[in-house]
């Protein structure tokens, strides 16, 4: 193992030993965006999940996505089904300097609404009980007023990155990428990884009652991607200081 690694466990370590000493525990959750179809990723998504015994979220585009990855998923017992937007396109304008998104102010609100309720319909009809009312927005942005008129259709929860959007009853955000996007993409590294933990449980020690949600793509992850999520739930989720809420629950308060 890299010195890199040694360092990110070691401190990750502490982090959730502070937390367990003081009687505390730190709530963490996982999603995953994009899932429209079963695949050899997703297999190997499932199997990390289910070895580590804890649930992973997966945000499925609702206009692509197949009988068959309900098929796949009907016997998982850690899958959980998001919604992500309707057909994940973008509709603002990159020649304008806007940048990318399905859920903004480019759309006609009331066309998109109901766009979002057929999806919603079809994510229930293919899930059922699997699925939890929550918008995940492609590209983790939307336009204010759509965010306000969710509820409306049904879907009370919402799910965006870090700090983008003033926080909500229902809003359960993601925190960690571990993807690096720009030029290779690949995982953002042992070194990156323990940065970005180590300033949201810094947090957490402040507030504890904010989940604290990892990002994964899937259907983006190559070799180190994996060994990432397989090495770093080898510690959150079997240490004392560290929990990891049904993610319905998550979503239901």
């Amino acid at each position: 193992m890299s010195s890199d690694f040694d360092r990110f466990q070691a401190e990750l370590t502490v982090h959730l030993d502070w937390f367990a000493e003081r009687g505390k525990k730190v709530r963490f959750w996982w999603r995953d965006d994009d899932a429209v179809e079963p695949t050899e990723d997703l297999d190997r998504l499932l199997a990390i999940a289910n070895a580590h015994d804890v649930d992973v979220a997966l945000a499925v585009i609702p206009k692509h996505a197949r009988e068959a990855l309900a098929e796949r998923l009907s016997n998982e017992p850690h899958a959980v089904i998001l919604q992500h937007g309707f057909q994940h396109k973008n509709f603002q304008r990159k020649d304008l300097g806007e940048k990318a998104g399905e859920l903004g102010s480019r759309r006609d609100p009331d066309q998109l609404i109901a766009e979002l309720a057929e999806g919603k319909a079809r994510l229930e009809e293919l899930f059922g009980g699997r699925f939890v009312p929550a918008m995940v927005p492609p590209w983790n942005r939307i336009a204010p007023e759509i965010s306000r008129r969710l509820p409306g259709i049904g879907l009370d929860g919402l799910s965006t990155f870090t700090w983008h959007h003033f926080p909500r009853p229902g809003q359960v955000q993601s925190h960690v990428d571990i993807i690096k996007w720009k030029k290779d993409r690949r995982f953002i590294g042992w070194n990156s990884a323990r940065l970005r933990l180590d300033l949201q449980l810094c947090r957490r020690r402040t507030n504890p009652s904010e989940p604290l949600g990892i990002l994964s793509h899937h259907l983006a992850h190559e070799d180190g991607c994996y060994e990432f999520l397989d090495r770093f739930l080898n510690i959150a989720a079997h240490h004392p200081g560290a929990e990891w809420p049904r993610v319905k629950d998550l979503f239901s308060k």
